[in-house]
């Protein structure tokens, strides 16, 4: 069995999409083995109870710098694959290293456009509306020491139009997040993903 866990800092669409994923049988041999999330009270909380899917609250507000190490003692050696499905902190530290170019990311544009420090949720749309961008989209990619800076494993485009509001362009966007996140990791637990010199392989 192919081991997952998630980390969540809201709603939990994305994550909704993983659970769907696996009960409708398209992620065969996948289990979601717990979610994380970075602060009480979100409706991805609620999603795991309704699915009976372990969760652990680890506030960032407590944690702080040293989220990454209490998430590390909770998976260490317990799962094959963390993904961030709308999650807000920065990992660092050993996380990283034990759980080398096995920790994917979804980011909802399309890296290296609209990244790095201070690009996420919302921002992120409002910024590619500004520019002006006639094309945006989402990213899935592993996560390293940098902000938003891994390896691009995926990444779908969607048109952006001259009346789309930032509201309009991430719900677009979020359709296309639904899809991919379940397509990779279903690439990468059937061993099919590859990280060469810094670029992803995807294997038939």
């Amino acid at each position: 069995m192919f081991k997952i866990a998630v980390l969540a800092s809201g709603g939990g669409t994305d994550f909704q999409s993983i659970i769907d994923g696996v009960e409708s049988g398209y992620l065969e041999n996948c289990s979601i083995e717990m979610l994380i999330s970075d602060r009480p009270g979100i409706h991805a909380i609620e999603r795991a109870k309704k699915h009976g899917i372990e969760n652990k609250v680890l506030d960032s507000k407590v944690y702080g710098a040293g989220l990454s190490d209490e998430i590390l003692k909770l998976l260490h050696g317990k799962v094959d694959l963390i993904v961030c499905a709308g999650w807000l902190s920065i990992l660092q530290g050993k996380l990283i290293s034990e759980f080398k170019n096995k920790i994917i990311n979804i980011h909802p544009s399309l890296i290296p456009s609209f990244c790095g420090d201070g690009m996420y949720g919302i921002k992120v749309h409002e910024s590619a509306v500004k520019k002006g961008v006639k094309v945006s989209g989402c990213t899935v990619h592993f996560i390293d020491s940098g902000t938003d800076s891994g390896p691009i494993i995926f990444q779908k485009a969607v048109p952006v139009y001259f009346e789309d509001t930032a509201g309009d362009l991430q719900k677009r966007i979020l359709k296309e997040e639904h899809r991919a996140l379940p397509r990779v990791i279903k690439l990468v637990s059937q061993n099919k993903v590859s990280v060469i010199q810094g670029r992803v392989k995807i294997g038939k």
